[in-house]
Formats: structure tokens, sequence, C-alpha cells
């Protein structure tokens, strides 16, 4: 189990607890926290999952995948550190990170 710190698009925080092997998207979308669509369910088809995770993490993280990475380009507005939060595991050593969601998925 990971806590997660969600930053929404309005600045408010959302701290959940995630299960290992969860993805960040799955910790989202079934916690109920708004800004995270995921209109494809984890599938990585459709960029509506994107988070953008801080410098200090973003090493921590397996890579990018090319499909991720191509991908990436039907995201809204994506910005360095942007990432398809349905393509990261979380795992304890995740434990604290902060990640923000971006305000074109506002909603």
């Amino acid at each position: 189990m990971a806590t997660i710190n969600y930053r929404l698009a309005d600045g408010t925080d959302q701290v959940v607890d995630v299960p290992q092997g969860w993805s960040l998207m799955e910790g989202a979308v079934k916690n109920g926290l708004r800004g995270i669509l995921a209109d494809c369910g984890g599938a990585c088809s459709c960029a509506t999952c994107q988070v953008v995770i801080p410098d200090d993490w973003i090493a921590r993280l397996t890579p990018a995948s090319e499909e991720e990475e191509a991908m990436m380009e039907f995201a809204a507005d994506p910005q360095a550190g942007s990432r398809l939060s349905c393509q990261i595991p979380v795992t304890e050593a995740m434990d604290g990170m902060v990640v923000q969601l971006p305000k074109t998925q506002l909603i």
C-alpha cells in the first residue's frame, strides 16, 4: 500500500491509499477523484488519465513505453513530467508521491 497525494487541477489535494499493483489511474478512479477520466479504462488508448509527475519522482518510475510515448501525442497540453497514469503501477516505494492532475482534465 502506498499513500498517494493527487493534487487536483483546482489546487486541492486528495490523499488516497493505493494498493500495490494498482495503477495510479485505478487509485484515482476507484476512489472517485475528479480529473482522471480514463475513458479507455486503462488500455493506453485515450490519454485522458494524464498526470504530471514531479522531477524528484520521475526518475524513480519505470520509463514510459513506446506505446505510452506515442499516446502522449494525443494528451491535452502535455508538459515535462507528463505520463499516463494507467501505465504507472503503484509500488510501496511510491509512498508519499504527489502527482498533479492537469487543468485540461478539470471536471
